[in-house]
Parts: C-alpha cells; sequence; structure tokens
C-alpha cells in the first residue's frame, strides 16, 4: 500500500456485556480445541478475560458483566448468547446441550436491565458466534452449529437484512472464528472485514469478494491463533498476541492492533470476540 493514503480511523465507544470464567474448565469437547485430557486454569483464564475486560475499558469502551454460574463453564463465551441490533434482542438456542441452560441465564439479564424487545430463538442460534452486524446487513453463518432456517428468524426479529454463509471447516465452527468487522458501513464509507477465505464454502468465498472486494485477507496461521476472533471500535483492534502478522496487516490499512493473551480461553475454543457480546442501542 505504498503511496497510497490511508483513511483516519474513527473510535466509536461500544457497550459490552461479559461473563467472568470463575467456573472455566474443559470437561467436553464440544469443538475441535477441546481437549478434557488437558489441563487447564480456572485462574489463568480469569486474568485473562480480566485483562481483555480492562483493555476494552482503557478503550474508552463500557462493559457491564453478568454473574456466571456453576456447572457452565463455556457461558465465558458471552458472543454466544445474544444478538442485540438496536436495541432488539434475539437471543440463542444452543445446539450442544452442555450450553443450553445459559440462554436463559441471558435472557434474564437484558430483561432485568430493561430490554423488553426480546425474542427467544425457536431455531437453533448461537447468536454473535454466528452473526455479524456490518452496519447494514446481518452476515450470518451455518454449518456446524447455527441452523439456516434461523438466518430467516433473525432478519424477521432483528428486521434488518440477513445474508447467509457457509463455514466448511470443522476448526472454524462459528463465524466470529473466521470473520470480524473491522469498520461498520456509514452514511459514506461501506463496511470493512477481515477473513479466512478456506473457512468457507466456495460460493460463500464469492458472495464475500463481492460484498467486500475491499476485504484483509487472513491467511491460516492468522486463522490458526484465533485471530478472526478480534472485536474492533472502528480504529483499536483487539487481537490475540500471537496475530502480530495479522496486525501488521491492519496496521496498513490505519487501524491500531491490541493484542491480548486469550491462551486458556483457546483451550475450550474461545478468543477475545467469544467472550464479547456487544449491545448496540
Amino acid at each position: 500500500m505504498q503511496g497510497e493514503v490511508v483513511p483516519p480511523r474513527v473510535p466509536t465507544p461500544r457497550r459490552y456485556l461479559m461473563c467472568p470464567p470463575r467456573y472455566f474448565a474443559v470437561d467436553y469437547a464440544i469443538n475441535p480445541w477441546m481437549d478434557p485430557s488437558k489441563p487447564v486454569s480456572a485462574d489463568v483464564a480469569v486474568a485473562q478475560w480480566t485483562e481483555l475486560r480492562d483493555t476494552y475499558r482503557r478503550l474508552g469502551h463500557t462493559v457491564e458483566e453478568i454473574d456466571p454460574q456453576p456447572g457452565l463453564p463455556d457461558m465465558v463465551f458471552a458472543a454466544n448468547s445474544g444478538t442485540v441490533v438496536d436495541g432488539r434482542v434475539l437471543g440463542s438456542r444452543f445446539r450442544a446441550p452442555q450450553r443450553t441452560a445459559e440462554a436463559e441465564h441471558f435472557r434474564r439479564w437484558f430483561l432485568e436491565h430493561g430490554y423488553r424487545d426480546l425474542t427467544m430463538p425457536e431455531k437453533i442460534n448461537e447468536a454473535e458466534g454466528d452473526f455479524a452486524w456490518t452496519g447494514r446487513v446481518l452476515l450470518a453463518g451455518t454449518g456446524f452449529r447455527t441452523d439456516p432456517a434461523a438466518h430467516a428468524e433473525a432478519q424477521e426479529v432483528l428486521g434488518v437484512p440477513v445474508v447467509s454463509l457457509q463455514l466448511i471447516d470443522p476448526r472454524y465452527y462459528h463465524l466470529d472464528t473466521a470473520l470480524f468487522v473491522l469498520a461498520e458501513a456509514t452514511d459514506t464509507a461501506t463496511a470493512q472485514i477481515v477473513y479466512y477465505p478456506d473457512a468457507f464454502s466456495p460460493g460463500s468465498q464469492r458472495v464475500l469478494r463481492r460484498m467486500f472486494p475491499d476485504a484483509v485477507l487472513a491467511t491460516a496461521a492468522d486463522a490458526e491463533c484465533f485471530g478472526l476472533n478480534g472485536v474492533s471500535d472502528g480504529r483499536n483492534v483487539v487481537l490475540p498476541v500471537e496475530a502480530t502478522d495479522l496486525g501488521a496487516r491492519l496496521a496498513e490499512r490505519g487501524y491500531e492492533p491490541v493484542y491480548v493473551d486469550i491462551s486458556e480461553l483457546r483451550k475450550a475454543g474461545g478468543g477475545p470476540k467469544c467472550c464479547t457480546l456487544e449491545i448496540r442501542k
């Protein structure tokens, strides 16, 4: 991009909902990253999660917290528990029975905090794990977790256009392990995303190229360290510490990479975005 003028990136304050990993464990395997035979530390997970939360606050964002519940070690991955656009909430319905009970705790949290426009889905829907809001359309993943019929349900409930994308690599079982939004669309600019092409079917790759010709394309190495599980506020991009190559390419586009260690949380198949549910009012 030598000689190219990079537009200034402007951060937008965000509101996030997170859940401390007090009961973090890997007691079962519901994705290829989980291995119950390998040791994990809830204390290390809490320390890493705390640094992630504090990083958001240092960047000027608001972080609210929901109380974790015993017996739900994956409740830390709050992104899977709701999709919020313009204050309208679509809850979640998990595919894995080990996580089913999480949905009710998050439903109660939203109601207790004044969110009355809330719908619980009829179809399997793992929320922001498979939904990415671009400011204009909702990109929706399927293939491993979220039911394709949940995409139509999300469009009806949230009242926004939905574009379906097929995931084909079981390591990248949620959309948020293979794609995230760097900057939402505005009145004067289109949305910008970063994604790992090989995680998607050929047809979905063509859709992404057509919709986002200026997207940042990630490598296999970027994806393997959960670099595609990043969180952007339009300027600052929170990434795993290993994703330095991706961070360098984003810096060339005018973004500011911010690195966090999520190595313990990755043992359960999670990263920064998995821990972060965005509340868009």
